[in-house]
């Protein structure tokens, strides 16, 4: 190959320099990247140190909190699988810390790729490690070779699979990849990482030291309608105009509901009733509703009759793509014999998902502040997913049979947790759920259980975080962090 081009097939990182931008947000870098390329054809320049490297490849990367989980998985186990929905943000976040790179999807290459998984797949694993397999799902066995491979290296790091979906065909992977892989999910950004909370209020200090809150928000109603719209889809933070953003997750939604839901697990579905399943969900986020409820729910557009498995089966495959999480129950230990029920409660991966199937948008949430606050929830639980993963935990919700309930519990792999409601504002809210939180907080039975490290009503709007005379902290959401 001439010493003037490069190419795209395989990459190998040679160096990679960070450059400060002066026009960027804290949590933001400008990245250069120099790569070392075989195969397709593009022009390069070369600096006087001879590292090649492309000019169109300098962008903004936005550092993300999954940065540092990955470095901390990689360090301890011998390959990472990083899972989430598709454009969060996967494969960019990966290649950061990837010193070679295989795209199993590259349509110059796909058929090559698929050939060598099934005759020799060691020529895929090779490269500089960390290596990154991108959409490995499309050919299963690599997860086994890659297994089998951390084995007999005995080393830490080796590999990074990124997928958007579930392998279709399980019956090519024999071995759970427990001791060998470690497991991140990634969701798409939370406003700390897309540079609109402040960070003032961090969940890892409250675990440490609740006492004292404070922080300041510069997020009003209107900027929350537009981020619940907007989504936190990375590509759509460098649009030029709001319009264009806000079109991003349109055109999401409809290769949903057109292909992907499809695609999954070669199952072909109807593109209308995904829709309409997919707007059905956005009306009952945050509820604990049955499947026969859906059903009853779509029934009233669906012009024929359709079974309680035929709804399941598109929920399954639209969790298979990370499209739905849905949240489970939290169990804890209580002074009286009140039964709780253990439903899920049911969530879009994102809050901008439901608005895309509803085809509404800011202006429609803030003429309707009863959906914009049901939306508002899904987007706080979003941020405190990804917050709670940094901080080792899980989020759950509470309910129990008396109707006392909890929007939010993050729950810490150590046992401590935290009660959050959530609420738009305004003192009747705020007031409705700090009484919630504090019956809540007598229930649990101490004795068998730490005390709760704080209780937050977590906001859309208010200037500031503080504390209440009653223990209870008022956090707007453009205050918090990880």
């Amino acid at each position: 190959m001439p010493n003037n081009q490069i190419g795209l097939g395989q990459i190998t990182k040679q160096k990679c320099a960070k450059q400060p931008n002066e026009n960027a947000p804290n949590n933001q870098i400008t990245r250069k990247k120099f790569f070392h390329f075989k195969e397709k054809l593009l022009p390069l320049q070369r600096e006087s140190n001879n590292a090649i490297f492309m000019t169109e490849n300098t962008f903004n990367y936005r550092k993300r909190i999954a940065d540092i989980l990955l470095e901390e998985k990689l360090e301890a186990v011998g390959a990472v699988l990083i899972e989430g929905p598709k454009a969060c943000g996967k494969t960019t976040t990966a290649e950061q810390q990837a010193k070679s790179i295989l795209y199993m999807d590259d349509p110059t290459s796909i058929g090559q790729n698929l050939q060598l998984a099934e005759t020799n797949i060691k020529r895929l694993l090779q490269g500089d490690t960390p290596r990154l397999i991108d959409e490995w799902q499309i050919a299963p066995q690599i997860w086994d070779a890659v297994r089998f491979e951390t084995d007999h290296r005995k080393e830490d790091g080796l590999f990074m699979l990124t997928g958007s979906a579930v392998p279709a065909d399980k019956s090519k992977i024999r071995h759970t990849g427990a001791g060998r892989f470690a497991w991140l999910t990634m969701r798409p950004m939370t406003l700390w990482e897309s540079g609109e909370s402040s960070g003032d209020v961090s969940l890892k200090a409250l675990f440490a030291q609740s006492e004292k809150v404070d922080g300041e928000n510069k997020m009003n109603m209107e900027d929350i309608a537009y981020v619940i719209c907007r989504g936190g889809w990375p590509k759509s933070l460098s649009k030029k105009s709001q319009k264009a953003a806000l079109r991003q997750v349109t055109e999401y939604f409809e290769a949903i509901t057109r292909s992907d839901i499809s695609r999954v697990d070669g199952v072909e579905r109807d593109e209308f009733r995904a829709k309409r399943l997919m707007r059905s969900y956005a009306r009952l986020q945050g509820a604990m509703t049955s499947i026969p409820t859906i059903v009853k729910d779509m029934k009233t557009n669906e012009p024929e009759g359709m079974s309680d498995e035929t709804v399941a089966s598109y929920i399954n495959a639209l969790k298979k793509i990370f499209v739905i999480e849905d949240m489970p129950a939290w169990n804890p230990n209580l002074r009286s014999k009140t039964a709780i029920r253990t439903s899920d409660t049911r969530y879009f991966v994102d809050p901008s998902l439901a608005i895309a199937a509803l085809g509404i948008g800011p202006n429609d949430l803030l003429n309707d502040l009863n959906t914009l606050g049901l939306f508002f929830e899904t987007l706080c639980v979003r941020d405190l997913r990804v917050y709670a993963e940094a901080n080792d935990g899980n989020v759950f919700h509470y309910r129990d049979k008396s109707g006392l309930e909890c929007d939010t519990v993050v729950h810490l792999r150590n046992g401590s947790y935290g009660l959050i409601e959530i609420k738009l504002g305004g003192d009747t809210l705020i007031e409705e759920g700090a009484a919630n939180l504090n019956t809540l907080a007598e229930k649990i039975d101490t004795t068998k259980m730490k005390k709760p490290s704080f209780k937050m009503v977590l906001t859309a709007v208010g200037q500031y975080a503080y504390m209440r005379t009653d223990g209870v902290m008022i956090v707007p959401l453009g205050c918090l962090k990880d």
